[in-house]
């Protein structure tokens, strides 16, 4: 599913370089004056868990608080878990319409992230489940602390990026970005803050 004609046109200049990557960084996607009363909202009302993911064999708490949200029977597995969606919060659908209006997309599910200090993260991954088809558009919006987010190719070691997600702004992944690379949100020695992240998708 290509993003709409008038998206790539408007935002051409927000593309990043990198090579067999569809990137685009929007830094103030939501204006400044609507993060805090969308912050409390999400904050409040999302049903946050704290899951178990298996790693080497091992079972351990996953370093961040989770939810997911969708359409009905739009369950999405990653790293041992299946998520059942939970209906819609109007605040989300709030945001899956800005999301429509600017990109063309209709996403019918979101993962909600919320890294409450500098150790939570999230490794070294791929967005390229089967569910989510094959070349996949991934809207992701931040809130809260900036974090540093790395992407590095998947056989050419020395291409690596690293961008930093503000408060308010939307990084998409469209085309074969997944294919060729992989992203993280790494661990932070310094004392941050609480980041929310909510990544919208399309599940087939």
């Amino acid at each position: 599913m290509p993003l709409s004609p008038e998206f790539t046109s408007q935002f051409a200049d927000q593309l990043l370089s990198m090579p067999g990557a569809e990137v685009y960084l929007l830094p103030e996607f939501i204006p400044v004056e609507e993060q805090l009363v969308l912050w409390r909202a999400l904050e409040q009302e999302v049903a946050w868990r704290q899951e178990e993911i298996k790693l080497f064999g091992k079972s351990i708490p996953q370093p961040r608080l989770t939810a997911w949200y969708g359409d009905e029977g739009k369950s999405y597995t990653y790293s041992g878990l299946t998520w059942q969606p939970l209906p819609w919060l109007p605040i989300l659908s709030q945001l899956r319409e800005k999301l429509l209006e600017t990109t063309g997309i209709s996403f019918n599910s979101v993962l909600l992230n919320l890294y409450r200090n500098g150790q939570d993260s999230m490794g070294w991954h791929a967005d390229d489940e089967p569910e989510l088809g094959k070349n996949p558009v991934i809207a992701s919006i931040s809130l809260g602390q900036e974090r540093s987010f790395h992407f590095r190719h998947r056989t050419q070691t020395g291409l690596k990026e690293k961008l930093l997600l503000s408060s308010g702004s939307l990084l998409l992944m469209a085309g074969e970005t997944q294919h060729h690379w992989q992203h993280q949100v790494p661990k932070s020695a310094k004392p941050l803050e609480p980041r929310i992240n909510l990544t919208f998708r399309v599940i087939h």
